[in-house]
């Protein structure tokens, strides 16, 4: 009988989870002959097993992959992305250099705040953002002025149609002493999907914070602040 083959590991992903660069970038790595396996250049769509030796630049990569989540709680005025936009910082300056490499998983906007999740486990991401596994998110929005009645129901009951798709949200009051303050829930991820849902009406976004995603919550965090949280 012959013995199993070994489990090969595609090389573009390995180099993205240890560089905590994109596969785009992996793959530019290996087109300019920078990656090595076992002393020879390696080719597009390489693939390795355990034994293997990769290096990049000459120097041997560790191979053991630790995955790993931490969960932000997103001040205003920073920007999900790991250059900065204009005079913007960016989540990454709230966090150590040993946690650079992790990738934001659904982003916010600058002008929003609560629970960022990052990590460095792409199955993970995807799970959490891909419309198919319906991962609810929780927000706390105050408008301008107030809802009008009939503007929650085509929201919650018929949906709004945007210029991507209709955008149809729950929406729950958080106080009776005004219709200007809601919690948002919602399992899609579109671009500003909220924001835009209401401006439709006429409405602006004067504070959107996400307190949820998914089986994770902000809790005790504090802004500007994260924690590491299991992966499940």
């Amino acid at each position: 009988m012959q013995p199993n083959p070994p489990d090969l590991v595609r090389l573009n992903k390995h180099l993205a989870l240890i560089l905590g660069i994109s596969r785009r970038e992996a793959d530019n790595l290996i087109e300019k002959q920078k990656v090595m396996i076992n002393d020879n250049f390696a080719n597009l769509g390489a693939r390795f097993s355990d034994g293997d030796k990769i290096s990049v630049n000459g120097k041997e990569l560790d191979k053991k992959v630790e995955y790993i989540c931490i969960a932000l709680n997103k001040p205003v005025g920073y920007v999900c992305s790991r250059r900065q936009q204009g005079e913007n910082p960016t989540i990454y300056d709230l966090i150590p250099d040993e946690y650079h490499n992790l990738k934001p998983v659904g982003r916010l906007d600058r002008h929003s705040s609560g629970i960022v999740l990052l990590t460095n486990n792409g199955d993970f991401a995807y799970q959490m953002t891909h419309p198919s596994f319906k991962k609810t998110k929780i927000y706390n929005v105050r408008l301008d002025t107030n809802l009008q009645p009939l503007h929650q129901q085509m929201i919650s009951d018929h949906g709004i149609s945007l210029e991507d798709g209709p955008s149809k949200l729950i929406l729950e009051r958080m106080n009776d002493t005004d219709r200007k303050s809601w919690v948002v829930m919602m399992s899609e991820g579109r671009n500003r999907q909220i924001r835009r849902t209401f401006g439709s009406l006429g409405y602006t976004v004067n504070k959107l914070h996400r307190t949820n995603f998914g089986n994770y919550a902000l809790g005790d965090i504090k802004p500007g602040e994260f924690e590491v949280v299991d992966i499940h």
